[in-house]
Parts: C-alpha cells; sequence; structure tokens
C-alpha cells in the first residue's frame, strides 16, 4: 500500500504546533507566583523582584504528562500557547477550510496571552500562501478585569483577575511572532479591554473568530 505523502506546509505546522505548545520538549517546571490581592503576593513581590535583579526566579517541580499537554489542560512554564494540540489542530482544520472555500474575511483570537495561537494562524496564512487576510491580536497585555457581578451575574467570585501569570506585555508577545518569522504589517494589535478597542476597530469582516476571554463579561463584550 503507498503511504499518503505529507506535504511541506503541513509537516511546517505539525512541528510548529508542538513548539508553540513546547509538547516537543516536555517541560517538567512552573513559577511559583502566589495570587494577586493575596497576603501572600505582597510579602513575595520584594524576593521576586530581588531575585528577577540576579535573573532568577521560584519555579515548582511538575511532572510533563503529555496527555494532558495535547488536550491543554496545564499552564506551560514557556510556550507561546496553552491551547494544547487537539484545539490547534480543530483551529487548523477551520483556517485551512476558509482558504479552501474562499471564504473572505480577516482572522482574530480575542484574549491571546503569550500570542501563540495568532501565531499559528499567521503561519497558516504563510503556509498556504495567503496573500491579504490579516490577523487581529486582540488583549490587554495586562491581565483580565476585575469581575462585574453586577452587569455580568455570572461572574461573580471570578478570580482570573489575580492570575499574575496571565499578564503578558504587548513587547513579548510581539517578540514572540518575532521568534518565529511571523510579525509583520499583517498581524495587527488591538491593545486594552474589549469593551474600549472591538468597537471600533478597523475590522472590514472576520472568517474565524477565537473567543478566549475567559471570563463571561469579556466573551460577551468580543460576540457583541
Amino acid at each position: 500500500m503507498e503511504v499518503p505523502q505529507r506535504t511541506a506546509a503541513e509537516l511546517y505546522l505539525e512541528l510548529l504546533k508542538q513548539c508553540l505548545t513546547r509538547y516537543l520538549f516536555g517541560e517538567s517546571y512552573v513559577p511559583a507566583v502566589p495570587p494577586k490581592g493575596t497576603l501572600q503576593h505582597r510579602l513575595f513581590q520584594p524576593v521576586r523582584r530581588w531575585l528577577a535583579a540576579k535573573d532568577m526566579e521560584v519555579v515548582r517541580h511538575v511532572p510533563f504528562d503529555p496527555q494532558t499537554r495535547a488536550e491543554g489542560r496545564d499552564w506551560p512554564a514557556e510556550a507561546e500557547s496553552m491551547a494544547g494540540l487537539r484545539r490547534l489542530d480543530n483551529l487548523q482544520d477551520l483556517v485551512t477550510d476558509v482558504l479552501r472555500r474562499g471564504v473572505p474575511g480577516d482572522l482574530i483570537e480575542t484574549g491571546a496571552w503569550r500570542g501563540g495561537v495568532t501565531i499559528f494562524m499567521r503561519a497558516i496564512l504563510e503556509a498556504y500562501g495567503d496573500p491579504d487576510r490579516q490577523v487581529w491580536v486582540a488583549d490587554s497585555f495586562q491581565g483580565l478585569p476585575r469581575p462585574d457581578p453586577e452587569r455580568w451575574p455570572a461572574e461573580a467570585g471570578d478570580e482570573h483577575w489575580t492570575m499574575e501569570q496571565l499578564a503578558v506585555p504587548l513587547e513579548e508577545v510581539q517578540a514572540n511572532f518575532a521568534r518565529y518569522g511571523l510579525l509583520d504589517e499583517r498581524v495587527r494589535f488591538l491593545s486594552g479591554w474589549f469593551k474600549d478597542t472591538l468597537p471600533s476597530a478597523p475590522i472590514e469582516r472576520l472568517a474565524v473568530l477565537r473567543l478566549d476571554g475567559d471570563m463571561y463579561g469579556s466573551t460577551m463584550e468580543a460576540l457583541e
């Protein structure tokens, strides 16, 4: 039986998914960061600054589980994406289907973290020679907002805003794009809270919208 040959584009995208998730390298540690707003966080900040000045940080050992990483059920220490391989597979299917059928419109992710998913979006366009579509990267680049249970009752008790590891500066995300050779004029950044940036964003049409705002209000604002 003849074995089907995978194309260079498919091989490139498969390798990129394993790099963006660090599935290929098997990380076995995570930074130790107490939640914002806690006494532990306030007490630990001077220690973290002192360590950072010496290029050190406190980490804890965790066993690497390939299945957990593939399903996107852990928080990688260094990976550009925590989406996992299966979600990136799904994204690849969606974007290639859009390209195959000629569905007009750009690509966007609302809630980008370190930029891994949008890096992969741009890579798919590059791999298949799409000349025009833009990739929009929408994020506050300063973490998540405090919950607003008066407006969004479903957010009562939400603690995403305390998670310092979700705050990734714009410059770091841009550097991650550049690391993979994918930072160009077709990558557009929308920096700020969704309620402030999305209504006036100069987007004419979308073909793929990936919602990853974590919170109920962030998701509804992106949909609206």
